[in-house]
């Protein structure tokens, strides 16, 4: 297999990865395995060891310059303790196919601030695509009704929306990293930096787990979760930007909608109401708009 289908496959592998990971979460915290943040702790800290694992099999020995620590540190913040711990929180309250959805606002978001911060010409595709994406994002909030596995929609909703504000700033601020240094080893002290800003959250979270309570389901989605939806995910998301582009691995997270509610719905009984596939109408084509513009 070429090194083409190879990407392929792991931008699809990770997109699926994402999907089983909101399932898999909602099936921790819904079942009272586990509490968000001290799964955060759990998540982030063994991605650490894996991926100086990987560090130790094959080192990159590029030396970090002093000026860019702070960015680091501030891709930390965005990208692992805020977004993650948020993402977390959020997606415990919420549904599943809620939560993936408002995720894609991610691009819009991009296209807002690059309209503010870069000065881009704004065009009636990106007020247009700005409203579309808006009013999903309102219809899912306003529609949430607390049943199922949500037990309370509308802050959940809340908390997934600021999480992709800053996945969005952690996007921007990483990007001159990933030029200048190994994408791999970016990721690692991100999330090197990351864990020590996330334990002391989720520290008393983690201490409470009754592990011996644990079933064989719980330890197999906590494993999906870690190794799949983490680990796995972001190193196959790197390889496929790295031999295909940003744009070919952009166009693969719409999969992850379509995913997450076959999952939802087959393992956590979640309903795929008409207002989700309005919301759902409403956000892709909102992206579509924002992207087209961004484009020319």
């Amino acid at each position: 297999m070429d090194k083409t289908a190879k990407a392929h496959l792991g931008l699809l592998g990770t997109n699926l990865f994402f999907a089983i990971n909101l399932s898999a979460i909602k099936y921790l915290t819904g079942n009272n395995f586990m509490q968000p943040y001290g799964m955060n702790v759990v998540r982030v800290g063994v991605s650490v060891i894996l991926f100086w694992g990987l560090f130790l099999l094959s080192p990159t020995r590029t030396r970090i310059d002093r000026e860019d620590i702070p960015r680091f540190a501030w891709c930390a913040l965005s990208g692992i303790a805020i977004n993650q711990m948020l993402f977390l929180k959020g997606l415990s309250l919420t549904y599943s196919i809620h939560a993936v959805l408002l995720m894609l606002t991610t691009p819009i978001l991009i296209t807002i601030i690059a309209a503010w911060v870069l000065k881009e010409r704004v065009t009636w595709y990106t007020i247009t695509g700005l409203g579309l994406g808006i009013s999903g994002a309102m219809v899912l909030i306003s529609s949430g009704k607390n049943a199922g596995s949500g037990s309370n929609v509308f802050l959940g909703d809340l908390l997934i929306l600021i999480n992709a504000v800053s996945y969005t700033i952690y996007f921007i601020l990483v990007k001159p990293l990933m030029i200048k240094y190994n994408p791999v080893q970016v990721i690692r002290l991100v999330f090197s930096i990351g864990f020590f800003m996330v334990l002391p959250f989720g520290w008393h979270e983690l201490a409470a787990v009754n592990w011996a309570g644990f079933s064989a389901v719980a330890y197999t989605c906590l494993t999906l979760i870690v190794i799949g939806g983490t680990f796995l995910a972001y190193l196959f998301n790197v390889y496929g930007i790295k031999v295909l582009g940003a744009g070919v691995a952009g166009t693969y997270i719409y999969s992850q909608p379509v995913f997450a509610a076959i999952i939802a719905m087959l393992f956590l009984d979640e309903k795929l109401e008409g207002y989700k596939i309005y919301a759902a109408i409403l956000i892709f084509t909102g992206v579509f708009l924002c992207n087209k513009k961004i484009k020319k």
